[in-house]
């Protein structure tokens, strides 16, 4: 195995060559060039400015060198071992520990790797958070849906993901904004970024004026809890739905009340979409799925009636004002890869249950739990552990569209604007990065393979 290791990781090196070659061509090929003059063109300067600026352009960069030098000088940079250069851009040595360098920004005029150590963090924050929910999400849907196969468990999740895997990103975010967090509609949200400005001098956890209001919340909160368990496990479904669908009505009135501007639609449609949506959840068979869904929602709905009796004097605190946050980013960034891993999930689920070895072991008597439990489930994420592998580099590339809607300053917005400006050394940098997280994500895969299948071996 740590051959196998040692020689993909050898092969990393040629492969992230080969795609900072390809970006580099695109880059000198396309209409313009990245020159001086691409970089001067459209300022406001006299001529003699824009000389000294293209001779700045070209004296620091080498912008006047052929491509090919161009490029292999930008290589030298990024390596950690090569040649070191004097100030007339001559070689004068070589060195093992000359560091690497990844430039200068044409953009921000300041060094790529402190912007991208800015930037990094918060995308990477961002799929922290988002690839663990895909996962968990899509493993249970499908997982039960499975088991459910032609009931309507099964039926109602192929509806939902079909219909989440058919809504582009980028109008769920639009549409989220639009009505979440406009003036015109519901502002439960904010409208961009990942904090408030205040959000630095507040403490970092929420903070109360007094102890009744901290009572307040965790008796409310603990009342939800109760209630959607309690509700959850009701014997008398008939009786579940029906408590369900009335506080669903309660839910949508309030929703009706709190919105901008009164509108009769409004004070029809909500009501029914409240009791609609949980009258499904409590008509759930899967009791996972019930009783999960009915207890966060009774706890979210004891902390929004904590909030309104409080007093006024709430500090929400860094945590909860960045969670606040990114409540609407990371729903737009994981509903479609959740909806897609849940099918494959119960497509990979359904071929492992009639599949020789499953049968078998019913045959032997063993019960139904241990046979999805024990044979086929690890057998079952095999798919899965392989999309891991493009997994980061497609939630990276997801994160452009969402932090250019959320106004996110990560890595994609850092991406576009580089792109937008021909700031070469931003470009090849983040390409870079892209790359080496793809080729991350197969040896990670590869890794995960024999952990699912023992029978796979590297050696």
């Amino acid at each position: 195995m740590l051959i196998y290791l040692f020689r993909r990781i050898l092969l990393m090196i040629p492969t992230l060559l080969g795609i900072t070659v390809v970006v580099f061509t695109v880059m000198a090929l396309a209409p313009g060039g990245i020159s001086s003059d691409s970089l001067v063109n459209g300022m406001d300067m006299k001529p003699e400015q824009k000389q000294a600026l293209r001779d700045y352009y070209n004296k620091r960069y080498g912008l006047d060198d052929p491509m090919p030098v161009q490029y292999l000088r930008w290589l030298n940079n990024v390596s950690p071992i090569g040649f070191t250069f004097n100030e007339q851009r001559e070689i004068n040595g070589f060195s093992f520990t000359k560091g690497s360098d990844l430039g200068d920004s044409f953009n921000y005029g300041r060094p790529v790797a402190d912007l991208i150590s800015e930037r990094l963090p918060i995308t990477l924050l961002l799929n922290v958070i988002t690839i663990p929910l895909i996962y968990i999400l899509s493993i249970i849907i499908g997982m039960n849906a499975a088991r459910d196969r032609g009931g309507r468990f099964d039926v109602t999740s192929n509806v939902i993901m079909l219909a989440l895997w058919s809504i582009p990103t980028m109008l769920v975010g639009v549409l989220m904004i639009g009505f979440f967090a406009s003036i015109q509609h519901w502002q439960w949200f904010p409208t961009s970024g990942l904090s408030a400005r205040e959000a630095s001098d507040m403490p970092f956890m929420p903070h109360w004026s007094s102890l009744w209001d901290v009572v307040k919340v965790f008796v409310l909160m603990i009342l939800g809890v109760i209630s959607g368990y309690m509700l959850s496990q009701w014997h008398q479904i008939k009786t579940r739905i029906a408590i369900a669908a009335l506080v669903g009505i309660g839910i949508g009135a309030w929703m009706a009340y709190t919105h901008a501007s009164f509108v009769l639609f409004n004070w029809i449609f909500f009501p029914l979409l409240g009791a609609l949506t949980l009258a499904l959840l409590a008509w759930v068979k899967v009791a996972a799925f019930r009783v999960g869904g009915l207890t966060m929602f009774g706890a979210g709905l004891g902390l929004m009636l904590a909030v309104q009796v409080s007093s006024d004097n709430f500090v929400r605190g860094f945590l909860l004002d960045r969670s606040w946050h990114l409540v609407l980013p990371i729903i737009a960034l994981s509903y479609g890869g959740f909806a897609v891993l849940a099918k494959i999930m119960r497509t990979s689920i359904l071929e492992n249950l009639n599949a020789d070895y499953a049968r078998t072991a019913r045959a032997k008597g063993v019960d139904e739990s241990d046979v999805l439990w024990k044979h086929v489930f690890r057998n079952s994420l095999l798919p899965l552990v392989t999309i891991l592998a493009s997994l980061l580099p497609s939630l990276l590339g997801g994160a452009i569209i969402i932090e250019e809607i959320f106004s996110i300053e990560g890595m994609g917005q850092l991406a576009i604007e580089a792109v937008r400006s021909r700031d070469r050394e931003v470009v090849l940098s983040i390409t870079l990065i892209t790359g080496l997280l793809t080729l991350l994500g197969y040896l990670i895969s590869d890794f995960l393979y024999t952990l699912v299948d023992p029978r796979i071996q590297y050696d």
